[in-house]
Order: C-alpha cells, then structure tokens, then sequence
C-alpha cells in the first residue's frame, strides 16, 4: 500500500504543480507573445502548449524525486534515526512487551503439547516460557495486569507464571500514578 501510496502522491504532486505554474507561463505560448522566450504554436506537429505542461510535470517529477534522493541516499537523514530507534528500543530488540509475552507462551505452550516426543522442541518451548516468566517481573507486565483487573475483573494466573508474579504485578506502584 505504501508503495502505490508513494507513486500516486508523486504523480498527485506533479499534476498540482503543473497546473498551478501554467497560468504564470501560459503567455509565452500563445501568439500575442511578443517579449522575451516565446515558443511557436506547434513543434514538430504538436502544440506546444501540450510540450510545456508535459515539460513542467516531469520537471517537477525529476525535482522531488532528486530531493528525495539526497535526502535518503546522500544525506542519509532518517536512516540512521531509525537505526539508532530500532537498536536502543527493548522491546524491539530482547525485551517483551506483555502482548507479545503472552502471544509466544501461547505459541509454546501449543509447541509443547503438539511435539511432547521431540525433546529439542520441549527444550525450545521450555526456554520461551522462562523468557515469558522472566518478563512477568517487569513494570510493563504490572501495568498490564492492573490494567486488565480494572478493565475485565481479575486477571487469572497464567499458564508461564505464578500466583506469586501475579501478586507482585498487582501490588506494584508506580511513581507516574502517585
């Protein structure tokens, strides 16, 4: 979508441009003209009026594709600021989030009960579920918890945690809502 986005956006850019500039420059096609650069009616059997709209949309084209060019490839201008983003933001890296804690224990709990004679797969669930549980412990995990028992009356002990997690999350305070 972003793609088809882009190119109606460039072709919507060059339409508007055209047909704003044309009043300004119309003159100079016409047969009144008589200063400065005037163009004949027609150019090699084609009206010149058509020749310099044609003109100006692939110079105004050429001129936002150029600038974003240098901006992207020269310039380098957001690259590297959503390096920088996507490197120092935990969640995208090693950290979860609880939407994503509990979508990977579902996905391993349903590894560990669909492939219980594959010990490397039980191994694999076994270790994503501590990763789950390791994040149970965390501020975000807290938030959630309180926020669910507000919203859908108390959260029951998930299948990667413990009452004791659970306890904790409801009783934590945080400095934000003081």
């Amino acid at each position: 979508m972003q793609q088809s986005q882009a190119i109606v956006s460039l072709l919507l850019w060059g339409t508007t441009i055209t047909l704003l500039v044309w009043p300004l420059i119309e003159w100079r096609f016409t047969p009144e003209c008589t200063g400065g650069a005037c163009f004949s009616g027609e150019i090699l059997g084609v009206s010149s009026t058509y020749l310099a709209l044609v003109g100006i949309f692939f110079s105004v084209m050429l001129g936002v594709l150029t600038i974003g060019f240098l901006y992207d490839q020269v310039f380098s201008l957001w690259t590297e600021f959503r390096s920088v983003d996507m490197e120092r933001n935990p969640y995208v890296t090693y950290a979860l989030a609880p939407l994503w804690a509990m979508t990977i224990a579902l996905q391993a709990e349903v590894l560990k009960r669909t492939s219980p004679d594959d010990e490397a797969m039980v191994a694999q669930a076994d270790w994503c579920l501590k990763w789950c549980e390791a994040y149970t412990e965390g501020e975000m995990f807290a938030r959630a918890v309180q926020r669910w028992d507000k919203d859908l009356g108390p959260t029951p002990t998930f299948w990667f945690t413990t009452d004791e997690a659970m306890e904790r999350a409801r009783e934590t305070r945080f400095e934000d809502e003081a």
